[in-house]
């Protein structure tokens, strides 16, 4: 048995395969590792040793355990197997020797698995059941897969499994089998001509599939020829790290030359390996190195005056930059003679002239004549210094009949409508500008919509022709609008215009109107305002009918909103007097009753005889006296009664006969009045109702006693059949005989 706390092998543990170079599994350290802790433990180890026999092989050994099948020390570690790729057999070759140490006392039989042995890529390592001798059976390529991890068992012949399944990884040693290759075949680039040394210009890259961070995939990158070379071999330079290709000489010049081409080599192993070749085609584009030039020095037009963008000239210039580049294409600047900004000049379509034209109207009465100084540059900066092109442009201003010019263009006067006619309303003038040709002004009226107006040719007076209402339809907003126009003597006269406008000031010379605003129905909206004293107000809208009324007096009103009609008022009216009259012939019957038992009905005494009968009819000589106008004391004694169940009536109140001298007269002052109150829209329909009201001790009335006894023969009712219906029924009572009554 061997014990070793540390197993490795250098290429002096080689038999007599060690002049083989290319079969150096032997060639790479091998280490198997444990924890510092566990250095008592010798036998607990993986081990790789050598066997001195035939061939010399490593031995890589399972790890001890504590009894059969028992776990193992876990630190322990298996050393990787290193195997070079592209190694050139023979095939199948030896890599490692898998033992037991089991197999000094029983026959061990030993097997792999995983990826590269029976799994895909299959049959790549083979193990010898017996010998447990591992075998490659043809080269490896690390650019495909560059580690395998198998799974090594051993099992004892007629025991099973007497070690537990260890763990085996071949790492594939990358060799320099690839060169490197630029990832185009062609780089395009462009450059402009004049750049300055270290202008960079591109960038080239190559890879290599070999193991990055090795020496095998360290590229390195050279120019290896230029063409042309002009102006000279060394235009160009190239980072051997980076890649990037910078300018390395002056000289460059598109007129010369447009092209380069470059051949460029990227070599692994820093320089010293594999190489692969590209190509770099440079394009030199145009740099403004050529400044644009005048075709003429000096240009010459006439323009005529008050025209605006009216074209005064076309400048061309030429540029030996490339055509239509933004180093060729020109752009124009007026640098002196225009301080205020009269003309313009702009790049006409092929970007090869300039062309100038007016940006106001010019006056030949203040200027005639304007020299202008204008210059050229490109869209994009000289590259170099370069000088900038000038040319002059003389400008003669043509002189044209102008129209004379109202001041102000628009005039506003204020005047009363109601101006007599040829009344002056204003002087409205103009003067012509044209002051060298001593023209004359004259006037005339453009345009006068209501026909109102005159204007005085020579003067500009402008009056009244026709009276002006300002509620006149050509009136908006208070004002009327004139044209006026000014034309000069010219025998092509030219007119300008002026605005007079005229602001009228109303006149009291119309009647107010009430607004009234009648519906389909015959009913007015009347607005009514309400003031107290202090000044507080309030509206108040009234709906008031209208009807024609014939005859006798017909009420034609709305009551209020409550919607209670005329006929409804009619009927209550009516049943109240149909209430009184059986008051009253109740009373009359009762007071009949008390005269025959000798008993007064009220005693005089009693505190309610100064309730007031509105039923006075007159008759005895005690009541010749008799004030009927307590009759009408009901409601002007309550003040606060509110009556809201009437419509105010506007129309007027019957006039009611004063009480006559003649007692014989009686009865058709109360018919005269009887008939007046039923036609009165202003009398109360329930004052009867306070007939029964107590209204306190000492009545302002005099004793009715005339009516105490209704069997006294001093009075004569028969007279009362002849003053109507109404009191013939009193007369029956009264006169009649007791029986007659019930």
């Amino acid at each position: 048995m061997h014990h070793h706390n540390n197993c490795h092998y250098d290429g002096s543990h080689r038999g007599h395969h060690h002049e083989n170079h290319n079969s150096s599994v032997q060639d790479h350290h091998q280490h198997c590792h444990r924890s510092p802790h566990d250095h008592n433990n010798q036998d607990h180890s993986a081990n790789i040793t050598k066997i001195t026999a035939k061939v010399d092989v490593p031995i890589l050994s399972f790890p001890k355990s504590f009894g059969q099948l028992r776990r193992r020390k876990r630190a322990w570690v298996i050393p990787p197997i290193r195997f070079p790729e592209n190694d050139r057999g023979p095939f199948p070759k030896l890599m490692v020797q898998i033992r037991s140490d089991a197999d000094k006392f029983k026959t061990i039989r030993y097997s792999i698995k995983g990826p590269g042995a029976d799994q895909p890529p299959e049959g790549l390592f083979h193990v010898d059941r017996d010998s447990g001798n591992l075998y490659v059976t043809e080269p490896l390529d690390r650019e495909k897969q560059d580690q395998y991890t198998l799974k090594a068992s051993a099992e004892a012949v007629g025991s099973g499994v007497i070690e537990e399944p260890m763990d085996i990884i071949v790492f594939v040693i990358d060799m320099n089998d690839n060169k490197p290759q630029f990832t185009q075949d062609t780089f395009l680039g462009e450059v402009p001509e004049a750049s300055p040394i270290g202008f960079e210009v591109i960038k080239v890259e190559a890879t290599d599939m070999d193991e990055p961070g090795n020496a095998n995939s360290d590229i390195r990158y050279r120019i290896l020829k230029q063409e042309p070379e002009l102006p000279s071999g060394n235009m160009f330079e190239i980072n051997p790290v980076s890649g990037v290709i910078r300018v390395n000489s002056r000289g460059l010049d598109r007129e010369k030359c447009t092209k380069y081409t470059l051949e460029v080599q990227a070599t692994d192993s820093t320089g010293e390996g594999l190489s692969g070749q590209g190509r770099v085609i440079l394009t030199v584009t145009d740099s403004n190195d050529n400044a644009p030039a005048f075709s003429e020095p000096t240009y010459k037009a006439t323009v005529p005056e008050n025209k605006v963008g009216a074209q005064v000239v076309k400048m061309s210039v030429t540029d030996g930059d490339e055509p239509h580049s933004p180093a060729w294409n020109a752009k124009f600047t007026i640098v002196g003679g225009d301080p205020e900004g009269y003309f313009t000049v702009e790049t006409g379509f092929n970007k090869n002239e300039g062309i100038m034209t007016t940006a106001k109207g010019l006056d030949f009465e203040k200027t005639s004549k304007y020299t202008l100084l204008v210059a050229v540059e490109n869209e994009v900066p000289f590259a170099m210094q370069l000088p900038t092109a000038t040319a002059t442009v003389e400008v003669n201003v043509d002189d044209v009949n102008e129209a004379p010019i109202f001041n102000p263009v628009e005039k506003t006067v204020v005047k009363q409508e109601d101006l007599p006619i040829n009344s002056e309303l204003a002087q409205y003038t103009a003067t012509d500008p044209d002051f060298q040709r001593n023209q004359k002004v004259s006037y005339k009226i453009v345009t006068d919509l209501a026909g109102w107006l005159n204007v005085n040719k020579d003067t500009g007076v402008i009056s009244l022709k026709s009276n002006m209402d300002r509620e006149s339809h050509f009136i908006k907003d208070n004002k009327y609008t004139a044209l006026i126009g000014a034309y000069d003597s010219d025998d092509l006269p030219a007119t300008g215009t002026g605005t007079l406008t005229i602001q009228l000031e109303d006149v009291n010379d119309n009647a107010p109107t009430i607004d009234e605003r009648l519906n389909y129905n015959g009913e007015y909206s009347v607005v009514l305002r309400v003031a107290d004293n202090q000044g507080m107000e309030q509206d108040s809208t009234v709906q008031a009918t209208v009807c024609d009324c014939s005859g006798e007096f017909v009420a034609c009103k709305r009551i209020g909103e409550a919607g209670v009609g005329l006929p409804v008022i009619l009927g209550i009216l009516a049943a109240i007097l149909l209430l009184l009259l059986l008051v009253l012939l109740l009373l009359m019957f009762l007071r009949r009753r008390g005269g025959e038992k000798g008993e007064p009905l009220i005693q005089d005494d009693d505190i309610r005889d100064n309730v007031y009968y509105y039923d006075e009819e007159g008759g005895g000589e005690d009541d010749q006296d008799y004030d009927l106008s307590i009759l009408h004391r009901g409601l002007d004694n309550r003040p606060e009664v509110f009556r809201n169940d009437v419509v105010p009536n506007f129309m007027p109140a019957p006039q009611y006969r004063p009480r006559p001298a003649n007692p014989e007269d009686i009865g058709n002052f109360i018919d005269d009045n009887l008939k007046a109150a039923d036609n009165d829209p202003t009398a109360p329909p329930y004052d009867s109702l306070l007939v029964f009201d107590y209204e306190g001790g000492g009545s302002d009335a005099g004793s009715l006693s005339s009516l105490n006894s209704s069997s006294s023969g001093d009075q004569d009712y028969d007279c009362l059949s002849e003053w109507g219906p109404r009191f013939k029924k009193l007369a029956d009572m009264y006169g009649g005989e007791e029986d007659d009554m019930l």
